[in-house]
């Protein structure tokens, strides 16, 4: 059987340019020929642990290289990976720790200790810390083990990763990805968006998502290109950074604030042949302000934790502001009513997709995994879209009342249940709002007890440690009572219809 793990591709790629740089962060520099043995000490690791092929391997840390040869080792071992955003608390990490049922968690060293007590509690056999500046108990661990030639013999289903999603009930679902789905999306987009090369990645998006990992540093990986790995996101590095580059990928909010400052201008895009987004809505202002200042059109694509990309506007041809182009050629797609019946071109309804990329269920919830298909195996996105004639792709809202803020998603019911926790708060309702920045402002509306004094301080007090930044209110509103229709549900749209200039 021929070996289907996606790091052999990685491998047979990189190869080809052992010597060129793959990536190079503020702390050093990392190429191509080192990856393999660099990956096989981590594989040692794995060995020692008595960690097997389909282990979970749960991944809290901050963005490094380290970070990246983590996830490579974890391919190349066959072990799942599952990383988690930085910003969650201990007790959001909890759930996720007990649901998907890891043999090691990985965390970052200020945490090692409150997060082992947890783990102790959960009954995680193995725990170390990774740290951004080569720091953490990790590093006790691989200092003196031999370079493993182990790769791992996987078909095209085995689970390569499990990524979390969430849905308006607030409980997290793991979206299951195997090998084949993240080659072929990987593939079809480094095809369809023309890498060269010479390609040199501009990467200042996280790396516990779709976005910064997969699409990102896989169409990389596959076309051997150096990446310029930078921690974060920040202004004027990226300035000082783009004439070195030729492909940047960001969410709305990266292109907002290159916009407002004044360094940023055209000569330093010369360099630039690709500038993508995606994550969150780019609105059309943010869009034409960009080509008018630069010259280049921000290529906008769509895509989903369960699915990597499904659509893109095109590189050679028109992009259209307020769309997301078509579908990719791998993935097929329709619009559907309510019930699974095809609307006429240009009604809006449901987008439902099918392709060899599309997750293959929800860990543990084969009911809710069965609920989102339908029966000739088109995936239930939950977004609301049109299709021109042209087959080119709108998307105009979401059936879910999903919020997507700097690019991450937030879920309002997580947060209207802690809201409501809170002495003095009766009722919460939370929503999201246009943001210039944000692409949308996470936003909570609160309807309080009888003579409470409730304050807005004391509302963000009790949030603080509940959920991360990401997800806290933007503002916070007291209002009289939220609207209602006759069944007595929440007017979600009449409250982003009154309050939708709210932060312009």
């Amino acid at each position: 059987m021929i070996n289907k793990n996606l790091y052999t591709y990685f491998e047979q790629k990189f190869l080809r340019y052992s010597n060129r740089s793959f990536l190079v962060s503020d702390h050093r520099t990392f190429k191509y020929d080192e990856i393999h043995n660099e990956t096989g000490r981590y594989v040692s690791m794995f060995t020692e642990m008595q960690i097997n092929k389909g282990d979970r391997i749960v991944v809290q840390v901050e963005k490094s290289i380290e970070a990246v040869l983590l996830y490579l080792a974890c391919l190349r071992y066959g072990a799942i990976y599952i990383p988690l955003n930085p910003a969650y608390t201990k007790e959001e990490v909890e759930y996720f720790l007990q649901d998907s049922d890891p043999t090691l968690f990985v965390c970052i060293p200020e945490r090692e200790s409150s997060m082992r007590a947890l783990a102790t509690e959960i009954g995680i056999p193995n725990l170390i810390s990774l740290g951004q500046n080569v720091d953490g108990s990790i590093f006790d661990k691989l200092m003196n083990l031999e370079s493993s030639q182990h790769v791992a013999n996987c078909s095209e289903d085995d689970l390569a990763a499990i990524l979390y999603t969430s849905g308006t009930t607030g409980r997290s679902k793991g979206a299951m990805l195997t090998h084949h789905n993240l080659l072929s999306n990987a593939l079809t987009l480094l095809d369809y968006w023309c890498w060269d090369e010479d390609d040199v990645l501009l990467h200042a998006l996280p790396i516990f998502h779709v976005h910064g990992l997969f699409v990102a540093l896989h169409c990389a990986l596959l076309n051997s290109s150096k990446v310029i790995f930078l921690d974060r996101f920040d202004t004027k590095r990226i300035i000082k950074e783009l004439p070195n580059s030729t492909v940047m990928m960001g969410v709305p909010t990266f292109y907002v604030r290159l916009l407002r400052d004044n360094e940023f201008n055209k000569e330093k895009c010369a360099n630039m042949r690709l500038f993508i987004s995606g994550s969150a809505p780019l609105l059309p202002e943010t869009f034409y302000s960009f080509e008018s200042l630069t010259g280049k059109k921000i290529l906008e694509r769509y895509g989903m934790t369960e699915t990597g990309m499904l659509t893109s506007n095109p590189y050679n041809g028109d992009r259209i502001a307020g769309t997301v182009g078509y579908l990719l050629p791998t993935v097929k797609g329709r619009i559907s009513n309510q019930n699974g019946q095809p609307v006429s071109d240009e009604e809006i309804g449901i987008l439902e997709v099918k392709g060899p990329n599309i997750f293959t269920g929800y860990w543990g919830m084969p009911e809710k995994t069965a609920s989102e298909f339908r029966s000739d195996g088109y995936f239930v996105t939950g977004d609301m879209a049109s299709i021109d004639n042209t087959g080119r792709i709108s998307i105009v809202g979401r059936e879910k009342d999903l919020v997507i803020s700097g690019g991450y998603n937030v879920y309002p019911k997580e947060i209207e249940s802690i809201l409501d926790e809170i002495s003095g708060v009766n009722e919460s309702c939370v929503i999201g709002l246009t943001h210039v920045d944000f692409g949308e402002a996470v936003t909570a509306l609160i309807v309080e007890e009888k003579h409470s004094k409730t304050s807005e301080k004391e509302i963000f007090k009790n949030l603080k440690d509940k959920l991360a930044k990401y997800k806290q209110p933007k503002a916070i509103m007291f209002i009289d009572e939220l609207p209602r229709n006759t069944m007595g549900k929440v007017q979600k749209n009449v409250l982003r219809l009154k309050y939708k200039e709210y932060y312009n």
